[in-house]
């Protein structure tokens, strides 16, 4: 059986450590929404949702109200992050062998399903039969943060797990929304869209760098993916997907290239002194630091560096325009809604029986194995975890709800359904790991 490769370990320990801590801002941005829409300033913070921006060029203008700018734009670059993790995954990851991806793909896959399917169950043929993709989701940066509470209990073949699984219902999550939240295609904007695709793919394959030229480019495809009917985040994805994940030069050229200026410089008779003192001395660093850029995978690159901005900044401002339900009737009437109740069984029993029932089917099956350190019940207990949805459960009920009524029960149910899975979720774990003793080493990794 072939083995799973490991994304690099230092970039793991990055990933994790970064949704961990940010889910503190982010819990923090949803107790303000709530706070600030229930608050006698409640009017206020729908004005600002219902803020218009845009421009005006002639007598022809376009504006967005903040809450679609924060949803359509900022959730681009989310989605883009996102894009950038699936290619690491699958490239270079626990989803880049078949015996890797068995295991945390069968879980997605029913972790997926059954929320589905329970939520069908309180409400097909009913207003809120829409919402069957909201229960489908994990919100990653959630349920690290609760594993980051339970230390080194926690295996890391867990949390490497659990991350793989997040991942690939994100893939679930994006295809959902591109076919069956796509209520009109506008053919010729969806051809434009393609067409600047192609062009960046072409532009990409060259030795252009201009920030300037990729940027327009980027725009472009944002603006015709919106204007298409498909939701402007699906742009973000696509072009993720064209960003190279392997290094524009092999890692024999670079230590070829660098090692031979690095001699060059070492035999120079002022190489212990914090100067260069000529022009020569001068290329040969700017040749070193070019090898080194090239020999770091873009998208890779790309990912580290936009990945606290996704997790500090895009992130708590989506919870912020979107976590601020209006609880006037009440918290009871708002959860009793079939589209709550719903919301609450799939993401609550669906996701634990989904991830637990599909890893159960490989692992019977014999198609893979369990992450080292981790037991079965460890696993199901992960699922419970996954209950957490969150971010993209919220972005899905935006979507598949106009109706604000709707909108507000389903959010009310995915309040509820991740604070009950995070505590589940929690406790379950922290009975079935024990505390390390203190000569043990960390089980967390290495950064």
């Amino acid at each position: 059986m072939a083995t799973a490769k490991a994304a690099p370990r230092g970039m793991l320990a990055r990933f994790i450590a970064s949704e961990s801590a940010g889910s503190v801002v982010l819990l923090a941005a949803t107790v303000v929404a709530l706070a600030w829409a229930n608050s006698p300033w409640a009017a206020s913070y729908d004005a600002l949702l219902h803020l218009k921006l845009g421009v005006s060029i002639g007598g022809a203008a376009a504006a967005l109200t903040l809450h679609h700018w924060v949803n359509d734009g900022l959730m681009a670059l989310f989605f883009f992050v996102v894009g950038l993790e699936i290619k690491r995954e699958v490239a270079l990851g626990q989803l880049s062998t078949l015996g890797g991806a068995m295991l945390p793909v069968a879980a997605a896959v029913g972790g997926m399903v059954v929320p589905a399917l329970l939520f069908l169950l309180l409400n097909a043929g009913g207003p809120g039969a829409r919402g069957w993709g909201v229960p489908m989701a994990t919100d990653i940066a959630f349920a690290l943060g609760v594993l980051a509470l339970l230390g080194r209990r926690v295996p890391v073949g867990l949390k490497v797990f659990l991350t793989a699984v997040a991942i690939a219902d994100d893939i679930g999550a994006v295809l959902v929304i591109s076919v069956y939240y796509t209520e009109k295609i506008h053919l010729a904007a969806l051809g434009a869209a393609a067409v600047l695709l192609a062009v960046l793919a072409l532009v990409g394959r060259t030795r252009l760098r201009s920030p300037g030229v990729y940027g327009v480019l980027v725009l472009g495809v944002w603006l015709a993916t919106l204007a298409s009917g498909v939701h402007a985040t699906v742009a973000g994805i696509l072009i993720a997907f064209l960003v190279p994940v392997r290094p524009r030069i092999s890692l024999a050229h670079f230590l070829e290239e660098a090692g031979a200026a690095i001699q060059e410089l070492s035999r120079r008779p002022d190489a212990r002194e914090r100067r260069l003192l000529d022009a020569e001395a001068l290329e040969q660093v700017e040749s070193v630091h070019v090898q080194a850029g090239s020999v770091r995978p873009p998208a890779l690159v790309l990912e580290h560096a936009l990945h606290p901005v996704t997790t500090w900044f895009v992130l708590p401002v989506f919870a912020l325009f979107n976590a601020g339900i209006s609880l006037e009737g009440g918290v009871g009437e708002a959860i009793r809604s079939p589209v709550a109740l719903g919301v609450v069984l799939g993401l609550v029993v669906g996701k634990a029986f989904g991830i637990a029932g599909g890893a159960w089917v490989v692992l019977r099956l014999r198609y893979s194995t369990l992450p080292e350190g981790v037991g079965f019940s460890q696993l199901a207990a992960a699922g419970v975890l996954a209950g957490i949805g969150f971010t993209m459960s919220i972005f899905v009920a935006s979507l598949a709800f106009p109706d604000e009524g709707l909108q507000a029960a389903t959010k009310a149910g995915i309040l509820a359904a991740s604070a009950l899975a995070g505590v589940m979720g929690y406790g379950v774990l922290r009975a079935l790991t024990a505390e390390p003793s203190s000569s043990a080493a960390p089980a967390g990794p290495s950064a």
